[in-house]
């Protein structure tokens, strides 16, 4: 049964979580347990469900509760649905809601390094990528060109803050992924030195993105040979740092036109995914 409740208090505690909390507080709101984010969109929030993500609440525009997502409530059961017109939600969460719904949910716990990437033969690491756009917009390309899973250095914004959700069209549910540091990899120094460490014992290959006298390019037949290969992605601006191209097996380089020497880094991962992915069998 639907637990349909209309807003008529802006300061009701129960929507602290989509009105008053920060997402880094509430990436941390159950420390040391996993903490919350918030998913937008009925089609964003019903892969977070089919992915095991349990959902708190939702704030739901009113039309969409008779509407488009009125099945997707029935499968929460009676988890509490706060429901208003939209420039009433716009203003206490301060933004326009997509497609009219947010859903709060628990964080699912994250695995361990080696337990994301046991069968895994192509995958991305993501060094301090700090733009959760970016974040998202990787995360939708890995999924749609063959990836088998993501590692994010702890410098990099979370996937699961609710822009990189949003613009990934809720694929950060679908491509495995982790921290490096996660489980019982924890150290001090985990990247690059023994986050390269580790790849090397899982048997991956890395080749970093970057441009560099000894490059190769991306459709180098080398890397298309590889039983498995990491591709390693730099933040933005700055790209890798010099402790990640020492440590990586090829520096590699997507050939480029009319003097243009560099791609947005959710653009070189698109071009990268794909041209890797064609050695996929």
């Amino acid at each position: 049964m639907c637990n349909i409740i209309e807003i008529t208090d802006f300061a009701a505690p129960e929507l602290d979580l989509y009105a008053r909390i920060s997402e880094t507080q509430l990436l941390r709101w159950n420390e040391p347990k996993e903490g919350i984010f918030i998913a937008e969109s009925p089609k964003v929030i019903e892969r977070a469900l089919d992915a095991g993500c349990i959902p708190i609440s939702f704030l739901s525009e009113r039309k969409y509760t008779e509407g488009p997502a009125k099945k997707l409530i029935e499968r929460c059961g009676e988890i509490p649905v706060y429901t208003a017109e939209l420039p009433v939600l716009t203003k206490l969460t301060g933004f326009q809601l997509t497609r009219g719904m947010l859903c709060a949910m628990r964080r699912p716990a994250l695995l361990p390094v080696r337990e994301i990437c046991a069968n895994a033969h192509r995958i991305a690491v993501l060094e301090n990528v700090m733009n959760p756009t970016n974040v998202g917009a990787i995360f939708r390309c890995a999924a749609a060109l063959n990836m088998d899973a993501v590692l994010l250095t702890p410098g990099c914004s979370n996937p699961l803050y609710r822009r990189a959700i949003r613009v990934s069209m809720g694929t950060v549910f679908q491509v495995p992924w982790t921290f490096f540091g996660e489980g019982r990899e924890v150290c001090h120094d985990i990247w690059p030195r023994q986050g390269m460490k580790l790849l090397r014992e899982m048997g991956f290959k890395t080749a970093a993105m970057a441009l560099g006298d000894n490059s190769i390019g991306i459709d180098d037949r080398r890397l298309k040979e590889l039983e498995r290969l990491a591709i390693v992605l730099g933040t933005e601006g700055d790209g890798l740092t010099a402790g990640t191209l020492a440590g990586c097996d090829y520096i590699v380089k997507i050939p480029m036109s009319h003097g243009v020497d560099s791609l947005n880094v959710a653009a070189a991962s698109a071009v990268a995914f794909w041209e890797i992915s064609k050695s996929i069998c």
